[in-house]
Order: C-alpha cells, then sequence, then structure tokens
C-alpha cells in the first residue's frame, strides 16, 4: 500500500527551545560547562506539530486515570506498517510496553533462564549487552566487520559464537551505531541462521522510520515469511518523532506461545503505557508523515556534512551513515589516551564506543540545528588541528 503523501516543507528544523531548563537528560549531562551535546539519541527539534496539538487537546480533557490504548490506535499502527513497509499484521499481535528498552529486558527473561546465553553483534547499542546481564544470562558477542566501506555481518563469527547454551539472537535493524540497513540478503541469512539454531529472534527497529539513503528501504525481518514465527519485533515512534520522554513502545510477535511468554514476563512489573504515550503514537504514525519527509530530507544534509567534515579531519574515519541520525566514528588513531575527554575537553559531548563494545570509537548525533551541529564540528576539527 503507497498512500499518496502531501510533502510540506513549513517545518522549521533550524530553531529550538532552549532545553537547558527543560529537565534534559543530554543538555544537562555537562551542567553549566561549555559542551555542545552530541551524545544520547533524541532529537534537538520540536516534534511535529499534529502531535504537539493532540498531547494539547488530551491535556486540556484535564484527567489522566488509569488508560488503555485508544480503540482507534491498532488499525493506525497496522495502517502505517503496511503503508510503509508493505507488512500486514493482526492487531491482535501487539503488546504495548513503556519503552523498547524495557522490551529488550522483558525478552531476556522470556526466552531464556539464568546462565544461559543470548547472542549479538558488536558493536552495539549498550542495552543489548546490559540486558541479558541484568536477566543473569551472559552476553556473548560476535563482530561484526567491515568491507567495501561498510559494516557486515560476519557469519562465520555468529556460527563459531552459538552453543547449545543459546536461546535468543538480538538484532538491531536498522543497526544503532554503524547506521547499516540490512539487505533483504543479509535478513534472509539471519533468519536462516536462527531457524538452524533454534532461536528467537528479537529485532529492534526502533529506526526503521530514518532510513536516509534515498535507494534504501527498511525490511521488517518477520515480513519474510516463515521467520515470523521465531520473531519478536521490537517498534515505537521515539527515535522517528522525538518521543522518548512520553514511554511507549510495542512488540510485534505473531506466534501465540512467544507473545504469551512475553506477558507473563511483565505480569505484575512492567507499567502500562500512559495516556500521553498513546495520544502521541498515533498522531505520529497516523498523521506524522509529511513532518517526517520533512526531517528525513534535513538530516540527509546533516549527515552529508558530517561525513564530509570528518574526512578532513586526519586520525578520525566514519562510515556513511544508511539510516539513524547517528554517526560512527573511530578515533583509535588521534595521539590521544581518551577521546571522549579529548573532545570534552574541546567542548563536544560525545558518545564512548567502549559501551558499545568498541573502545576507541565515539558516536555523534547529528539530529540538530545544523548551526548547532556546524559549531561542534568546528570545534572538533580545532582540536584534531591542535594536536
Amino acid at each position: 500500500m503507497n498512500d499518496k503523501i502531501d510533502f510540506d516543507t513549513n517545518f522549521d528544523f533550524d530553531t529550538m527551545p532552549d532545553r537547558r531548563d527543560a529537565a534534559s537528560s543530554k543538555w544537562e549531562k555537562y551542567g553549566n560547562r561549555d559542551i555542545i551535546p552530541l551524545w544520547v539519541a533524541d532529537m534537538d527539534f520540536r516534534t511535529a506539530p499534529c502531535i504537539i496539538d493532540t498531547l494539547s487537546k488530551r491535556v486540556q480533557h484535564g484527567i489522566f486515570g488509569y488508560t488503555q490504548p485508544p480503540r482507534e490506535l491498532p488499525g493506525v499502527i497496522t495502517h502505517a506498517l503496511e503503508r510503509d513497509f508493505d507488512w500486514r499484521i493482526d492487531p491482535d499481535w501487539l503488546v504495548w510496553m513503556p519503552s523498547l528498552v524495557v522490551g529488550l529486558n522483558v525478552v531476556s527473561r522470556a526466552f531464556a533462564n539464568e546462565g544461559e546465553e543470548i547472542l549479538t553483534a558488536v558493536p552495539i547499542y549498550p542495552p543489548f549487552l546490559s540486558a541479558p546481564r541484568n536477566a543473569g544470562c551472559v552476553a556473548v558477542t560476535a563482530p561484526l566487520e567491515q568491507s567495501d566501506g561498510r559494516w557486515v555481518w560476519d557469519f562465520d563469527a555468529l556460527e563459531k559464537s552459538v552453543t547449545n547454551k543459546t536461546r535468543t539472537l538480538l538484532l538491531c535493524s536498522p543497526h544503532n551505531p554503524t547506521g547499516r540497513v540490512w539487505t533483504r540478503d543479509e535478513l534472509q541469512q539471519l533468519a536462516a541462521f536462527c531457524d538452524r539454531h533454534d532461536l528467537v529472534l528479537v529485532s529492534d527497529e526502533i529506526h526503521s522510520g530514518l532510513v536516509l539513503d534515498r535507494d534504501k528501504r527498511h525490511i521488517p525481518i518477520a515480513s519474510l515469511g516463515d521467520v515470523a514465527g521465531r520473531t519478536v519485533t521490537l517498534l515505537s515512534a521515539s527515535k522517528t518523532f522525538n518521543l522518548p520522554g512520553l514511554g511507549c513502545a510495542f512488540a510485534i510477535v505473531s506466534d501465540e506461545r512467544l507473545r504469551a511468554r512475553i506477558e507473563k514476563t511483565m505480569r505484575g512489573i512492567v507499567h502500562h503505557v500512559g495516556a500521553l504515550g498513546y495520544f502521541a503514537t498515533m498522531a505520529a504514525y497516523r498523521d506524522g508523515k509529511p513532518w517526517q519527509l520533512a526531517l528525513l530530507d534535513y538530516l540527509r544534509g546533516n549527515r552529508d556534512l558530517v561525513e564530509t567534515r570528518i574526512a578532513t579531519m586526519p586520525g578520525l574515519r566514519t562510515w556513511h551513515v544508511e539510516a539513524t541520525y547517528l554517526a560512527w566514528i573511530d578515533a583509535r588513531a588521534l595521539p590521544v589516551d581518551n577521546p571522549v575527554r579529548f573532545f570534552e575537553d574541546a567542548g563536544i559531548g560525545l558518545y564512548d564506543g567502549t559501551l558499545f563494545d568498541a573502545p576507541g570509537f565515539l558516536r555523534l548525533n547529528f539530529a540538530c540545528p545544523r548551526s548547532l551541529l556546524a559549531s561542534a564540528l568546528d570545534r572538533m576539527q580545532h582540536a584534531v588541528a591542535a594536536l
């Protein structure tokens, strides 16, 4: 299904409110220090006007009691998934959660017992490593490898990492932090791997709405046929529409037994989603497409600026970002002991690659007004040039 979308360019991504007075984790990390924060993955853009309008109306209602998903929300979700990815799901497959990270922790408990293994590939978003450990499981990692200037799966390393104690594979698609959009062939190989070893496949697809390359398209791995029966897909509007503070995510689980295990694990522990999270999610998927398209166009310009500027900085290397708003930077050639501290001293706050199981790497969030990004890149360039 390909609905006609009116493209509206009248959205302002160049102006942002002062986040220092908004209890922002991103901006308050460094206190009053003159550091531009480009670390945690939230955007310095106001969300879509349709979401703000929907939330304003809901707030004016004035009652915030116990809430269940609005009746129309499952239909909005199913329509959006078919529109964007040609993926048809049953609304009964939805399991609501307060965040995707909660989902990672739930599945780590639902599909592996204490002492058993959960497999993923590194570098990877830190909760992929912490969630299995929180569950008393063993986080087993296989390295991604570099080929022809991009990060790819090392299927030989993956095969060598699986044991008779491995129960689950955690997949990040599109990939955080390398920015890859996995191809159909790569996904089919992963599906075959999970079938061969009888693994539950958990696919974090929270960045699926942030594909930047026009010649690429996100493919939900659960849309590829039989693998759906062993797959849990985790989704949220929070990354695409900058809503992480509202706490709303969902799992898509076609297999009734897997769904029951998730619901049993959540029972009495995982809190329900709040009203504002539900209504923001509904507005995003129902009415937010024009804003999303404008956002993607703006992010492409920021991405190109980052890649062009980093290429001129000796000792740094980055890769083309196919999706997300996150650049993955290799700083191991810099003559410094701690690249995170080095750049903080120069006034730029980046995410430490050590937390992604990649010491010496950095992650840069370029979802901010271009003028702010340019200032941060100027600081980086001056700091590198002074070495």
